[in-house]
């Protein structure tokens, strides 16, 4: 955590067109820049966005100021495009007030209304934020509505009061509602969509490294976007050709007549450095990069050339990317497949991951909007994707492959707001003890190996299957029929008992209901159906039924309320017809789409997967009633989704910038990042009203002693509880460092002198506590994940159930729902009721803390472990009887940004 003197890291971010911009601290080397940018950068009315000063300030004083010796309190940072400053912002505390601060911005006139203002701002919140400023204060003319724009996109309210002439605007820091943060996050979402157009609808291509020898990559590229009838400008670059493939060959990037928007590398990987610095010098902005095998070296060299020059780079290891649009038509990529035109979404890492996924989807009938191989992800990332595909107004289906999802914090809040509007499938890959093995440290922090990925995907909204071939049954299903209702509640029909039967099976064994029809809806199926036919559910039609009799009660059936979906088994009959099987025609001759989902079942039919095309649409049909149960249960899940409520839980106490002052101040001293010492835990657990029993810290025996005195008249039986203490200690009891039940002061020196005697000079005094009440024994706390981020642990200890293990995870932020389930989904959830069904636990006190721990999870990304354990539960009373808080330097970015700066390579300017 850097001192309130040291200056902000440098970072990139992209600008309202996508532009990506690098953010740093001015240097002494910026003087001429700086100067520049005052005497040449602002519009002559003297009106542009400025804050502090006169209204124009001296160039050469400006210089001076912001790039001489560094000075206590000011902050500064520059916005660079490629070598020019387009920007400038900075501030300064000032009157003797570490918390407040004076703040002044400049932008050069060319760049106005690209969003450079708003991206400074952002980035000094964040540093200033880091360096305890709360608030900024900066003058302005009246009347200056872009300023109140500015903060308004950043999510930050404005205070202001006029004079003559002019306003004085007072911003606090740390006064965002969910309103601000949805309006942050509609700016960066725009940023990050600007800033694909140039990978997904480009108006000019350039291959470099195109070949003429068959077989080549680079020839295989060139051919595809020409066979594809790309739509804009399409250039080769080979320094030993004069013409490819009909295209004349240009020696070198430099040589190309018009700067590409899109240039993508086939060279060698020694090559691809200068490549790419040669794409960037021709205003190449972005890089698709299919070259793998590069070296750190040559990696860092790529990085470097597409920062410089602000380019968005896909790879390196990328198979290619096509974006199928009418008005662009572009297919640059290698795979032995060609993309359908669509409105299915791809994001995949592994390039013969990517080639099955098409080759599936091809095979069914579904298209692709846009297909992205992300390769090596150096850049470019599944979260870019998915906000990409939630304005692209043409995607309605995700499919996601991927080992990771780019920024935890960003993909868990992205993904659970994309996948209200689109369904986003993925393969769980990874999910093995072995794959998810991690180092964790106690009880919480162990929870994540618990709970299985599935799950957490199931919360952030993502259908997770287990193979490519589960993840096309419910594609096939997700994208053509309505959801069914959330109960999962399905109706079976046959034209032969075995098959039904295996149907009914099958569904149960996916979690799916199969309930009994009402005695009215049964009666009336007997009347459409013939002899013999069963009426229960599973129906039976029996094999004599006709496709009229059917496909009535298909659609009685889907009248029926207490059904939530359909599923139609059918084998071939010697009723048929010149198209097939005659109980086929039910579904050819029926609506594709009903009031709920209808999927079909063709015993041993070829492909697995298919669709019939109906009446108005398309009507999935399985091989395998396994498969077509998978499907609907998957959609049911999806279904019970959309249904829960997405309030954001609030707990009633939330001190978040005492929190953030807290977390700040250890990190100043601990910059490795540690465990919070037992004030500084009671101290931030108070911030989210978290309760901790009362404590001592004590430092000899004799403090211990009187300390013991105090607190015993609050103890169980009036006793008291002593715990040695060091820095970092983990798991007490497993080394002997703690003594309950102590019942006066003898006890209490025979207990200290153990310590000392044990554990010398590495303790650090002792925790004195007055003996807890008993009750039932909860765990609570927060874990990081690697995908998904901070995660809420709720359990019961093995001590109270007998099981481990018992445990319920949710994702941060939670909503008021995920306060309600966390306890429910419990397995021994009963024991919080004892046999006459009164409270053992006060479960509204158990809410608060659940939601004092997702918000300081949000506040805080700093905090990497809480381990409450035990939290000791009883009817009038819920207290945290031992408490550990672990913290380690991270850049606190606001959660709701979809897009944090990304760290630049060194050497960047």
């Amino acid at each position: 955590m850097p001192s309130r003197d040291d200056p902000p890291a440098t970072a990139e971010d992209l600008l309202t067109d996508g532009t990506t911009a690098v953010i740093r601290p001015l240097r002494p080397a910026d003087h001429d820049a700086v100067y520049e940018l005052y005497a040449a950068g602002r519009s002559g009315d003297g009106r542009g966005p400025r804050f502090l000063g006169p209204g124009r300030r001296a160039p050469a004083l400006a210089a001076d100021r912001l790039c001489g010796p560094p000075r206590p309190g000011l902050l500064t940072l520059g916005a660079w495009v490629a070598a020019d400053l387009v920007g400038e912002v900075d501030c300064e505390t000032t009157g003797g007030r570490s918390d407040t601060a004076r703040l002044a911005l400049a932008v050069a006139d060319s760049w106005r209304h690209h969003g450079v203002g708003t991206l400074l701002v952002k980035h000094l919140v964040e540093a200033a934020r880091e360096r305890g400023v709360r608030e900024f204060e900066a003058d302005t003319v009246a009347g200056n509505r872009a300023v109140h724009r500015l903060f308004s996109d950043l999510g930050l309210p404005v205070h202001h009061r006029g004079g003559q002439g002019g306003a004085r605007l007072r911003v606090p820091l740390d006064e965002q509602d969910e309103r601000d943060r949805e309006a942050a996050d509609r700016r960066g979402r725009a940023a990050d969509v600007a800033g694909l157009a140039a990978l997904l609808c480009p108006r000019s291509i350039a291959v470099v490294g195109a070949s003429r020898r068959p077989g080549s990559v680079g020839r295989a590229v060139l051919l595809k976007i020409q066979e594809g009838a790309f739509t804009g400008d399409l250039r080769a670059v080979n320094p030993h050709a004069d013409e490819i493939a009909g295209l004349p060959a240009h020696r070198s990037v430099a040589d190309l007549p018009g700067a590409p928007d899109l240039a993508v590398l086939t060279v060698p990987p020694g090559a691809v450095p200068d490549a790419a610095e040669a794409c960037g010098r021709a205003g190449a902005r972005a890089l698709v990069v299919v070259t793998a095998g590069l070296s750190p070296d040559e990696a860092r060299g790529l990085v470097r050339a597409c920062r410089r020059h602000g380019m968005r780079l896909v790879g390196p290891n990328s198979l290619g990317v096509a974006h199928t649009d009418p008005a662009v038509r572009l297919d640059a990529e290698f795979g032995g497949v060609v993309p359908l035109p669509g409105t299915a979404g791809i994001a995949v890492q592994s390039g013969g991951i990517g080639i099955a996924l098409l080759e599936r989807l091809a095979r069914l009938g579904i298209g692709v909007s846009s297909f992205v191989s992300l390769g090596d992800k150096f850049d470019v990332s599944g979260d870019d994707l998915l906000r990409w595909w939630e304005e692209d107004g043409r995607t309605d289906l995700a499919v996601l492959h991927l080992d990771s999802f780019g920024n935890p914090r960003a993909f868990a809040r992205t993904v659970r707001r994309v996948t209200r509007r689109l369904p986003v499938l993925t393969v769980d890959a990874g999910r093995s003890a072995a794959g998810r093995r991690g180092a964790a440290a106690h009880t919480a922090a162990s929870a994540t190996p618990a709970v299985t990925r599935e799950e957490l995907f199931r919360q952030a909204g993502i259908t997770a299957t287990h193979s490519i071939a589960e993840l096309v049954e419910a594609a096939a299903l997700l994208h053509a029929q309505p959801l069914p209702g959330p109960r999962g509640a399905v109706a079976v029909i046959s034209n032969a008992g075995g098959i039904g039967i295996l149907a009914a099976d099958a569904c149960a064994e996916a979690g799916l209901l199969l309930p009994e029809l009402p005695a009215a809806t049964a009666a009336a199926l007997a009347v459409l159906l013939p002899g013999g036919a069963s009426t229960v559910n599973p129906v039976d039609s029996t094999a004599a039924a006709h496709p009229e009799q059917i496909r009535a009660c298909l659609d009685l059936l889907a009248r029926e309320e207490t059904v939530d979906a359909l599923l139609v088994c059918l084998v071939p009959t010697a009723l048929t017809t010149g198209d097939g099987p005659g109980t086929v025609r039910a579904l050819l001759e029926g609506p594709a789409r009903r009031r709920i989902p209808v999927a079909a079942v063709q015993v041993g039919q070829e492909p697995p997967v298919r669709y019939l095309a109906c009446r108005g649409g398309l009507l999935p049909s399985y091989a395998d009633p396994a498969a077509a149960a998978r499907a609907l249960a998957h959609a049911r899940d999806r279904a019970r989704r959309l249904a829960e409520p997405v309030a954001e839980a609030t707990p009633p106490v939330a001190d978040t910038p005492a929190a953030r002052a807290l977390a700040e101040a250890f990190l100043r001293t601990r910059p490795e990042g540690g465990l919070l010492d037992p004030n500084d835990t009671a101290g931030l657990l108070a911030c989210y009203g978290i309760p901790h029993i009362p404590f001592r810290w004590a430092h000899g025996e004799q403090q211990a002693v009187l300390a013991s005195r105090v607190l015993r008249q609050y103890g169980h039986g009036g006793r008291t509880v002593l715990k040695a203490y060091w820095p970092d200690q983990i798991h007490k009891g497993r080394v002997g460092a703690v003594r309950t039940g102590l019942a006066d002061d003898a006890e209490v020196v025979a207990a200290h002198r153990q310590f000392t005697a044990q554990f010398g000079d590495r303790m650090d005094g002792v925790v004195v506590q007055p003996m807890a009440a008993p009750g039932l024994e909860l765990l609570t706390g927060i874990v990081r994940d690697q995908v998904f981020g901070s995660l809420v642990v709720l359990g019961l200890r093995g001590t109270a159930t007998g099981i481990p293990d018992d445990r319920s995870v949710r994702l941060t932020p939670l909503t008021e729902h995920d306060l309600t389930t966390m306890v429910a989904d419990l397995r021994n959830s009963s024991l919080l009721l004892d046999p006459s069904g009164t409270q053992q636990a006060d479960l509204g006190a158990v809410q608060h803390v659940l939601a004092g721990l997702s918000r300081m999870a949000t506040d805080l990304p700093q905090v990497v472990e809480v381990d409450l354990d035990p939290l000791t539960a009883r009817p009038d009373s819920l207290t945290g009887v031992d408490a550990r808080i672990r913290l380690e330097p991270r850049h606190p970015y606001d959660p709701y940004r979809p897009r944090p700066g990304r760290p630049v390579a060194p050497g960047k300017h």
